[in-house]
């Protein structure tokens, strides 16, 4: 993979914006980090100004749910719809777009037990509880997945997975992991194999970032303060 060049996304005509990287759909995403409108259902809304932006931008939108395990069918559906009006304000080639990079929390998954694993499955969370999820895109191609847990209820541990991010095309990214690392008290070693994921980037701002697997489960990013 060949990481897209500052050339590709500078804006020769802002020397401040030139310096950071940053395009105009990217300015753009980045002011849309702090609007707010009265309603998510307010129809008088500029159209500029995604009408969801401040239901999926607050913590409390899927705050609390375990990475969406505890949420119901309906309350699903509600952050699909959220999450499907936002994509219509994505910026244009979101890969390009520095505002991925950075450490973000993994705060909802549709598919709850996909990140971490068995570790999150329903017999997994018998005996791990799930303290946070984490990822952190490093420029120019670098992935790193954490979940740290308490295992048996005393135990602190976490598994990391480190992998190459490779631009698959303006929205699609794959990111080939090497086996993963697991470490409970004192103990600490590597395990399995390699694996490969599929993610599309449908929505990101200085707050937020929305993404789709290869198979349909959608991922809710929150970035870490």
């Amino acid at each position: 993979m060949v990481a897209p060049s500052t050339e590709s996304i500078r804006l020769p005509h802002n020397p401040a914006n030139a310096e950071k990287g940053i395009t105009k759909s990217c300015l753009r995403a980045t002011s849309l980090a702090h609007l707010t409108v009265n309603s998510p259902n307010t129809r008088n809304v500029t159209p500029t100004v995604p009408p969801a932006a401040t239901a999926a931008n607050s913590p409390a939108f899927v705050a609390n749910s375990d990475g969406g395990v505890t949420l119901t069918p309906e309350q699903h559906k509600e952050v699909a719809q959220v999450a499907g009006e936002l994509q219509k304000y994505c910026v244009s080639e979101p890969v390009k777009c520095p505002l991925i990079f950075g450490d973000w929390d993994v705060v909802y998954c549709s598919r709850p037990t996909s990140p971490g694993g068995g570790y999150r499955s329903v017999i997994g969370r018998l005996f791990f509880r799930t303290k946070e999820m984490i990822q952190g895109i490093d420029s120019p191609d670098t992935v790193r997945n954490r979940v740290s847990f308490t295992a048996l209820g005393f135990l602190d541990g976490d598994v990391s997975l480190t992998g190459k991010l490779n631009v698959l095309d303006s929205e699609w990214v794959q990111v080939i992991f090497e086996p993963p690392e697991l470490k409970v008290g004192s103990l600490e070693f590597k395990y399995g194999f390699e694996s490969e994921v599929k993610l599309r980037i449908t929505y990101v701002d200085e707050k937020l970032r929305l993404g789709i697997g290869s198979r349909g489960s959608l991922f809710v990013f929150r970035r870490r303060q």
